[in-house]
């Protein structure tokens, strides 16, 4: 699979939200390749969006990683327990940024079930199977990723986005970001993006 390069990220971060749809996020993990298809994005975009973290251009020692390059990764705890997996975008020193809300597992799927839930993928419940991997910690837990990989460079090992199929257009839905009412006229915005496909279906 080839490994996206800078320039995929170096664009507006609305289309990239929308381009990574289908992608494959790979994940190196001690001595196994862990791999997932992403179905759900949320654009954010600092220079003039309310719901991020640096909005106004607001740089803290937790902001940092939106400064970086694109094609950083931008990993945040949230709520102490949860992390979110960020692909920063747009030119160095625009904090801009694409979460990642959900993917569906492609390979060593078991290793990805007992990162989730301490068991392997054909113990887990319907309840479990049907949301595997459908929210930003969900996937963080799954690809065993935490504040360690924040700063990666996302074009090289051990972790990497690669092309893949795209969705077909009709099963891709637009719609609001999820847990932002404190964002004001961000609300409405219409950055999130997912993929009715893969089993993958949020309404």
């Amino acid at each position: 699979m080839e490994i996206l390069p800078k320039s995929f990220y170096d664009r507006d971060t609305v289309e990239v939200a929308r381009d990574l749809l289908g992608k494959y996020l790979v994940r190196e993990y001690e001595d196994k390749t862990l791999i997932c298809r992403i179905m759900e994005t949320e654009a954010y975009v600092g220079r003039m969006d309310k719901a991020c973290h640096a909005y106004g251009y607001k740089r803290t020692p937790r902001t940092q990683t939106l400064f970086a390059p694109p094609g950083t990764a931008y990993i945040y705890l949230i709520y102490g327990m949860y992390h979110c997996l960020n692909l920063v975008t747009e030119p160095e020193g625009e904090p801009c940024a694409v979460l990642l809300r959900g993917a569906v597992p492609v390979q060593n799927r078991d290793i990805i079930a007992d990162n989730r839930f301490g068991r392997k993928e054909n113990e887990l419940t319907r309840y479990q199977t049907r949301h595997f991997l459908d929210g930003p910690g969900k996937l963080c837990k799954g690809l065993a990723l935490t504040r360690e990989e924040n700063g990666l460079d996302l074009t090289v090992p051990p972790l990497y986005v690669c092309d893949g199929p795209a969705p077909d257009p009709a099963k891709i839905h637009v719609g609001p970001r999820v847990g932002i009412d404190y964002a004001e006229e961000a609300v409405d915005f219409p950055w999130r993006f997912w993929a009715e496909e893969d089993g993958y279906a949020v309404f």
